[in-house]
């Protein structure tokens, strides 16, 4: 029992085995084929075009220059049955990535050789011609691999040292310079050519020209003899059109004198009642709003006078009122102080001398609070001395200076007070 295998016309069917053990192969390309099983084996190998893109980089020219070239090939397994033989025993069972693989590396290398044999002019000026080289060396090695090459081009030419790019300029200003001779030389030719024809067209024109000039003349003295009949009754016409035109222009320019004078009157009129109408307004906006303002000005500094008058005349009154009143209150307490001072006095004259003596003597405890006042602060005295008769001394001479400062202060003599007299001979004759 088998199976039948059919193909497509981008395949090929390779069968291989037969039923009498044979290993004889069948390529099928777009078609069918029956296959025993477990003794016919079935493998397929695309038929379709492959692209390569072949590139070689820094390959140095037969003068030593590196170059880079990059070229774009299309390839596919040629059908014939010997030569797609060929193919299957170079690629059968591999992808079309390992096919191309093969293939990329075998057209590099021819591509690397044949640039080491050429220059950089030969490659770069006539690309198709290193192109066919490229395809003629290859297609040999390639051709018993079972495959064909149906194109190739180079893509790119260039390097890393501008060898190209100055060839390129070199090349340009030859062409450059063979341009402007050539342009120069036609202008020339072009030149001399012109100048022939024209002067051949100025013969010619001149003929023309003197010809033309005697019609001319005659047609001119026709024209002159016709344009003055024409002339005269036209100037007769113009004459009287013009002269019925000034009349009627007078008469429309009376009209127009008559319609400026009323004109002027109106503008006259209007701007009379304009002035009366812009002096109402500025008295109405400016005089009476100006009279009104100094009024009010007057009015103001008017009252701001009185009411400086009038405070003064209040400070001045209350000053003098003020000042009457403190003079009143002083004589009061004055008088007072007199008449207690005049009531002392006669006081003091009824009392006599042990009278103001006993008074004295009242106000010395509160002297002497006073006086002391300031040592009630103090804790402690201390009198340094190294003599006892010295401390006494001091204490006596104290109280012997007491009455003198009594007499001093109220006029009150101590020493005739019988009391005191005793006590002050008492102590001196102790200190004695």
């Amino acid at each position: 029992m088998g199976n039948c295998h059919t193909v497509g016309p981008n395949e090929a069917l390779v069968v291989s085995g037969g039923c009498c053990g044979s290993d004889q192969k069948t390529y099928v390309v777009g078609g069918w084929s029956w296959a025993w099983w477990l003794i016919s084996d079935i493998q397929r190998i695309t038929l379709e075009i492959m692209t390569l893109q072949p590139k070689c980089d820094d390959v140095e020219t037969a003068e030593g220059v590196a170059i880079t070239v990059t070229g774009v090939a299309q390839v596919k397994v040629m059908t014939e049955n010997e030569l797609l033989g060929y193919a299957c025993e170079q690629f059968l069972g591999k992808s079309v990535v390992e096919i191309k693989s093969v293939i990329l590396q075998t057209l590099e290398g021819h591509l690397r050789a044949i640039l080491g044999t050429l220059t950089v002019e030969q490659i770069y000026q006539d690309r198709d011609k290193f192109a066919s080289l490229v395809r003629e060396v290859a297609s040999p090695d390639v051709g018993r691999m079972g495959i064909e090459i149906l194109s190739f081009t180079i893509k790119d030419v260039y390097d890393k040292v501008d060898y190209l790019s100055s060839l390129g300029k070199a090349q340009t200003a030859a062409v450059q310079r063979d341009a402007d001779i050539g342009v120069a030389e036609a202008e020339r030719d072009a030149g001399i050519r012109e100048a022939e024809c024209k002067r051949e067209m100025m013969d010619v024109k001149f003929l023309a020209d003197t010809k033309m000039a005697d019609s001319k003349r005659e047609l001119e003295m026709q024209k002159a003899s016709f344009n003055q009949e024409v002339n005269t009754k036209k100037a007769e016409a113009q004459l009287a059109y013009e002269l019925q035109g000034a009349k009627e222009q007078q008469k429309i320019r009376l009209e127009e004198i008559e319609i400026e004078v009323v004109q002027r009157k109106k503008q006259i009129t209007i701007e009379e009642k304009e002035v009366i109408r812009t002096e109402m307004e500025l008295v109405a906006t400016v005089k009476r709003p100006a009279e009104a303002e100094a009024y009010k000005m007057q009015q103001l500094a008017e009252g701001q006078k009185i009411k400086t008058v009038l405070t003064a005349q209040a400070e001045s009154d209350k000053i003098r009122l003020i000042g009457e009143a403190e003079a009143s209150s002083i004589e009061a307490v004055g008088k007072a102080e007199a008449e207690k001072m005049r009531l002392k006095a006669e006081a003091y004259q009824q009392y006599g001398e042990a009278a103001k003596t006993a008074l004295v003597l009242e106000a010395l405890p509160l002297i002497a609070s006073k006086v002391a006042a300031p040592l009630s602060r103090t804790s402690e005295i201390v009198i340094l001395s190294g003599d006892g008769s010295r401390v006494t001394g001091e204490v006596n001479r104290l109280l012997a200076e007491l009455p003198v400062s009594v007499n001093a202060l109220t006029g009150v003599d101590l020493t005739k007070i019988p009391l005191l007299q005793k006590m002050m001979s008492s102590q001196c004759q102790s200190a004695i």
